[in-house]
Parts: structure tokens; sequence; C-alpha cells
């Protein structure tokens, strides 16, 4: 680990390879898993604004979820938020085009059509951001329904913190993102 403004990061950051290859999964991150994505707190009124667009692209099953529930859930175990699912375990606010699950806030942003571009732990991943106390670190997480992004990252030699750059940009800002550019140049460049 290394740390730069006071912000733990992993070495698996800027040691593994990772490039989504939606051809393959489908998107498999937006079903899979035990609850839906973290949300933050100013996150929801976002998401709760960007409703009257999403209600024209998501599933009729999807959008009685979010009536019946809300943006998202409260999780009483860990105290955090989460993103509203579906019966079936599928993200409430994913849209299917193709066979490949895609997600509706994104589809919109990149419409211009909204100005939320999706949950920060949505955009972050395969990074994981914690909060222990007063410290923040972030972790590479590993996932077997991304071994096809990890095949594909070192086909392409794109480190996870390339290929989530404008969403460290997002959270931490632009100048942090140089400063792990500028320690990834200086210790993994041969």
């Amino acid at each position: 680990m290394i740390a730069i403004d006071d912000i733990l990061i992993s070495d698996d950051i800027f040691e593994e390879q990772f490039v989504c290859d939606l051809q393959k999964c489908k998107g498999a991150c937006c079903v899979e898993g035990d609850s839906g994505a973290p949300v933050l707190e100013e996150e929801r009124p976002k998401m709760q604004a960007a409703l009257d667009k999403l209600s024209q692209i998501l599933p009729q099953e999807s959008l009685e979820e979010i009536n019946q529930k809300g943006v998202a859930i409260y999780d009483s175990e860990d105290k955090t938020y989460k993103t509203t699912l579906n019966q079936d375990g599928t993200c409430s606010f994913a849209i299917r085009e193709n066979g490949i699950l895609f997600c509706g806030f994104e589809r919109l942003y990149q419409k211009k059509e909204i100005d939320f571009p999706k949950p920060i732990s949505c955009h972050l991943y395969p990074i994981r951001i914690s909060e222990l106390g007063s410290l923040t670190t972030i972790n590479y997480e590993v996932w077997n329904i991304c071994a096809d992004a990890c095949l594909l990252g070192k086909e392409m030699q794109i480190p996870v913190y390339k290929f989530v750059q404008n969403a460290i940009k997002r959270k931490f800002g632009t100048e942090f993102y140089a400063k792990l550019d500028d320690y990834y140049t200086q210790n993994y460049r041969l």
C-alpha cells in the first residue's frame, strides 16, 4: 500500500489490469451480489431527480420496485444505502439492450439528459473505497464474474486505475489522479 494525500491505496490498482468486456459478461455486476450497489447520502436526491427521465427507459418491474421501495434501501447491517433491486436481484436501474445490462443513469447521462452519471460506487468499479474512521482506503475488488475483464485488461495493458480514471477524477479530483499517474510512471513503467 502507498499513501497519497492521506489516502491509502492498494498496489493492486497499479499492478492488475482491467477493462470491462460486456460482450462476455453481459453486465453481470448489475445482477450478481448479495445487495445493491452502495449509494452515498448525497446521491439519493440526484437519483430521485432523474426518475422522470428514467421512467421512459426502465422496465415496468423496475419502476414498480422503485415506486414501492424508493431509489435506495437502507442496509442496517453495514449502515449504508444500496440501490433498489428487482425481485430477480437485478439492479432496478439497469436496462437491457441486445442481451446486455447497462446502467439507465449512464445511458441518460451520455445523452446529456441528466447530470448524474451513476452512483460513484458503480462508476469506480472494480475499485472499492472504504472509510475507516478518518482513514480512506482505495482497493481493487476481485470478483470471478470479471475474469474476462481481467483478460481484456491484460491484453490491452490497461491498469485498473486507468480504466476508472474518470471516476477517480470525479471522486478525488484531477490533481489526485495526476499523483496516481505519476506514481505509476515512476514505479511501474520500465
